[in-house]
């Protein structure tokens, strides 16, 4: 018998019509595939990069590696407050404009202007030219014809997107969705204690976004996070949502509380319970400002919600944790079968040693079973990759893993179905 109400279907797969057979993960193992991703989704989605709070002041900046779009972009707060993206290209000769010690990693700061380093030439934070060094040697040379290549910039809720396609008009709002417009309200500026993780993982991006879209695994993959006596009763009870809801290409799952604080202490760990936080975060919620969830978060309202685990295409999750806190992933492909994960903790600053050291240990917690995830993906890439089977079932505890293939392979096909006329035509 179900723990929670299915709908009238029977499942959640059937209730959305995705289809119950077993699927393939041919998509997961090709290069073919995921150079045809690269075109139809990341070059082609709202993609976030970051929070506003990365950005605190006029001619703050950061930089963000886009492998899969074949870019870097450079995210900057202009003179007028308003958040702007630039590819990372200088328009002299095509060196990556801004960077510091090493060319392919990450950099941010605050400048007045950005300058080249290999000849440098200037650009203000609108992008514009400002300098050529020697300019009277070039030929009718107009500055203002090589300002920075501009990319789609938008803010919702703090978070910062860019959109790689100059040619999209769909307003990032709308392309959140139902899901995001019924996320708006909750407090994330007051989350501003901030921990991050990141790995290179070599598993397809898909395959590490499936392992965080089910908690079918936990009971069994993360069993040693619980003492003994409750794992063994996690895996005999096993796991189920208490609902699921699919806004294409993005859906969310909305599951029970777990151990936020424990009903009995001898549930836990020693270690948790002197500090009283855990995996689920710390037991005890700071004040937020928030009198009344968003019609999103814990959308049954059910008295045994714990968090709510959003996945908005391609590549950004956003979980909502009952105890006040927020944790984000990005799964950013390299190749076929490499992609970097980045794990994000958002936490209100904690007022003394006590809230804070809650705030660690929810922390190496959740690096903890993220290792554990990471280590398990690798595993999966290399049998899937032999083709020893090709057909994989999945119950209804993976629906969303059916949502993020399909949707997947949704956008390859309507990208080459509207490549193919000017195709024809060239």
């Amino acid at each position: 018998m179900p723990h929670f109400t299915k709908p009238a279907e029977g499942s959640w797969t059937e209730h959305y019509g995705l289809g119950t057979g077993p699927i393939s993960y041919e998509d997961s193992i090709t290069p073919e595939q995921y150079e045809r991703e690269r075109d139809a989704i990341f070059a082609r989605t709202w993609l976030n990069v970051g929070r506003v709070e990365q950005l605190p002041k006029v001619g703050s900046f950061f930089t963000k590696e886009i492998d899969a779009a074949r870019t870097s972009v450079v995210v900057v707060r202009g003179t007028d407050g308003n958040v702007r993206a630039f590819h990372n290209i200088c328009r002299h000769r095509g060196n990556k404009l801004v960077w510091t010690d090493f060319p392919r990693e990450e950099s941010s700061g605050t400048c007045r202007q950005f300058t080249c380093k290999y000849h440098g030439w200037r650009y203000n934070l609108d992008g514009e030219c400002t300098f050529v060094q020697q300019e009277p040697e070039f030929f009718d040379l107009d500055k203002a014809d090589y300002s920075l290549v501009a990319v789609q910039a938008d803010v919702w809720e703090g978070f910062i997107f860019v959109n790689l396609d100059h040619s999209n008009t769909t307003p990032l709002r709308d392309y959140l969705g139902n899901l995001g417009k019924g996320i708006e309200g909750y407090p994330f500026q007051e989350l501003t204690q901030v921990h991050k993780y990141r790995a290179e993982v070599h598993s397809n991006w898909k395959l590490y976004i499936d392992a965080f879209t089910e908690f079918y695994h936990a009971p069994i993959l993360h069993a040693r996070q619980s003492v003994s006596d409750e794992s063994a009763k996690l895996v005999e009870v096993g796991y189920e949502a208490i609902a699921y809801v699919i806004d294409p290409p993005h859906g969310m799952v909305s599951s029970w509380g777990g151990m936020a604080p424990p009903k009995d202490l001898n549930m836990v760990k020693p270690i948790e319970r002197h500090l009283r936080s855990g995996l689920f975060g710390p037991w005890d919620a700071p004040d937020i400002g928030l009198d009344e969830l968003p019609p999103a978060v814990n959308p049954t309202r059910d008295p045994r919600w714990g968090m709510d685990s959003f996945l908005f295409f391609p590549n950004f999750m956003l979980l909502i944790w009952k105890p006040n806190w927020v944790l984000t992933y990005h799964y950013w492909p390299t190749s076929y079968n490499t992609h970097i994960f980045e794990g994000t903790c958002y936490f209100a600053p904690p007022k003394n040693a006590k809230e804070r050291l809650a705030q660690e240990m929810a922390v190496v917690s959740f690096k903890e079973y993220g290792l554990q995830d990471s280590n398990t993906l690798e595993a999966t890439q290399t049998m899937l990759e032999s083709r020893t089977a090709s057909k994989f079932p999945l119950n209804d505890q993976e629906i969303l893993l059916r949502l993020l293939h399909k949707t997947a392979q949704n956008y390859v096909d309507q990208h080459e179905q509207r490549q193919s006329p000017a195709l024809a035509r060239a």
